[in-house]
């Protein structure tokens, strides 16, 4: 089972003291929480992707390169990368890149976000965004597989003899999670190839999500990935921890109460109503425990701890908390309710060993460069022979 914590970046003035956070602040402080998370020893830290005020994560390859060279072991990945707005190709390359420089400790969480004017602002239509989201994804898994790909789809120029460079680490790509909270389709293709499937628990009564949750299984198992059990199946949180439960509350109301989102709502009806956990250690694994009983055993468990307001300093002390006092004790809690044969998440390191079993991995070394993406109709010297590179005709 993996903890972490995801963040969405976004800035807000803190209702106690009426300071807001610069964009540069805020930058330097998610760096600071994912270095914390790492040295209390969460798997995961994951960051989403916004082009628009009050969100500052509009390049989540860069952050999450330069937190990767200040981390030791934690997972990195995004929640989500927009898979409407960026074209695919572009996106095959960069977390290609990115999996290389955090050496392996990265995967991919995709969605199509919750901004409207996204679309329009990258030349895209809305009426479009499932279509996409589908269409763009299916390029990146074959981008990811095949050394030379011919494609041809409805929402970009078409590809021909075309090579996505740097290829995966050992040839593997990042695991991927597919992020959808209302969207059957996104369900079906998590399943269809494997891949994993997560539901962003928060924002809505507690449970909500359960029937997404459950589609995803069955069709998991309908294309022989394994049992539904053994569905790879991801959720969100959101918490706040103090050692008293009281502390928790009266800490927290003014940043929940005053944030835009949840103004107008009683920060005790929230709680009580939807996955938001805010109370003593204890109290935030009671709570957790009870999306094992309603979920079923499921393999990631991430938490935004830093949103509304909050300074630095009082997200810090989130995560040592989440670290040290309660996912110490989830981690037994969780095991010993374990269904037999119930997998763990995959890891770069369980899928190479998947499959290379003690074999050497592959390190895809080109052939030299003639001024061509590809040399004659073989991009690289192990590349199967078989594979004809046709490069378009200058006519």
């Amino acid at each position: 089972m993996q903890f972490g914590i995801f963040t969405v970046g976004d800035i807000a003035p803190n209702p106690v003291t009426g300071c807001t956070q610069s964009e540069a602040e805020r930058i330097s402080n998610i760096v600071r929480i994912a270095r914390k998370a790492d040295e209390v020893g969460l798997d995961v830290f994951a960051l989403g992707e916004h082009h628009n005020p009050p969100f500052i994560p509009s390049s989540p390859t860069t952050l999450l390169a330069h937190i990767a060279a200040l981390t030791e072991r934690i997972i990195l990945s995004t929640s989500v990368t927009l898979m409407t707005t960026n074209d695919p190709v572009k996106i095959a390359e960069d977390y290609a890149m990115l999996q290389h420089v955090a050496k392996g400790r990265l995967d991919l969480m995709t969605g199509r976000g919750n901004t409207v004017p996204v679309y329009p602002w990258f030349g895209k239509d809305i009426r479009q965004g499932l279509a996409l989201a589908l269409e763009n994804y299916n390029l990146v898994h074959r981008l990811w597989r095949e050394d030379v790909v011919d494609w041809e789809g409805r929402f970009r120029t078409p590809l021909q003899g075309f090579t996505s460079t740097p290829r995966p680490l050992d040839d593997v790509p990042p695991f991927v999670w597919h992020g959808s909270i209302r969207t059957p389709e996104i369900a079906e293709q998590a399943a269809y190839y494997g891949n994993g499937y997560f539901a962003n628990h928060v924002l809505a009564p507690n449970f909500h999500f359960k029937p997404l949750v459950e589609l995803y299984r069955e069709r998991f198992e309908h294309y022989e990935h394994g049992t539904k059990e053994q569905a790879i199946v991801g959720l969100g949180g959101q918490g706040f921890i103090a050692r008293r439960s009281q502390d928790a509350v009266n800490t927290f109301r003014p940043y929940f109460e005053n944030y835009p989102l949840f103004r107008g709502t009683k920060l005790e009806d929230y709680t009580r109503g939807t996955p938001l956990s805010v109370g003593s250690p204890q109290e935030v694994i009671e709570k957790t425990l009870t999306f094992q009983e309603g979920f079923g055993d499921y393999q990631r468990q991430l938490w935004s701890l830093d949103s509304m307001g909050l300074p630095v300093e009082m997200a810090l002390e989130q995560v040592e908390l989440l670290g040290t006092e309660v996912v110490p004790v989830l981690r037994e809690e969780m095991a010993a309710r374990r269904k037999p044969g119930v997998p763990e998440a995959p890891t770069h390191e369980s899928l190479v060993r998947a499959k290379y079993g003690d074999a050497e991995p592959r390190a895809p070394r080109p052939n030299p460069n003639r001024g061509d993406n590809l040399s004659g109709t073989s991009p690289y010297q192990d590349s199967d022979p078989e594979v004809q590179a046709l490069f378009p005709q200058v006519v």
